[in-house]
């Protein structure tokens, strides 16, 4: 079902669709919403990555519908002599699209935009409650190889 979808970088005019799958996120618990008073702070989110050299945010299509999105981050470390690493951040696929094989795509593209760019690792975290997530992932070959902490400031 992979053949329908397609991947490419997310636009302005996705912004609305976007939030609206975070905003159907239970689990997540980010506080996003799919309020019109609030598109105007996804908006400024959306400027400051598209603004940034190392980040990238993508959407997959299906049938003229933004039916996923990820963001990725690529950042150069003094570890491993100066490698440069891929982090897949805040994958989501539209809940009434999962099982279509949309993660796989946009996980592979990420993958494939991480190769071409020379990085030594692909890294992502995932909620510790999203057991489903974690199989698919173990699935596509990433390992669980440490623990992660995080702290919110706000």
């Amino acid at each position: 079902m992979t053949d329908s979808v397609t991947i490419r970088t997310a636009q302005r005019d996705d912004v609305a669709a976007i939030a609206a799958m975070f905003a159907q996120d239970t689990l997540g618990g980010h506080g996003d919403s799919d309020d019109p008073a609030d598109l105007p702070d996804y908006l400024a989110a959306f400027d400051r990555i598209a603004a940034s050299p190392n980040d990238s945010l993508f959407v997959a299509i299906r049938d003229g519908e933004v039916v996923g999105t990820f963001q990725t981050t690529l950042i150069t470390s003094l570890t491993g002599k100066g490698s440069l690493s891929l982090t897949i951040e805040a994958v989501h696929t539209r809940s009434d699209m999962r099982g279509h094989g949309i993660g796989q795509a946009m996980i592979n593209h990420a993958i494939e935009q991480g190769r071409a760019s020379g990085v030594r690792l692909v890294q992502l975290m995932s909620n510790a409650t999203r057991h489903d997530a974690h199989r698919f992932y173990q699935r596509l070959g990433f390992s669980q190889s440490h623990l992660g902490f995080k702290m919110k400031l706000r």
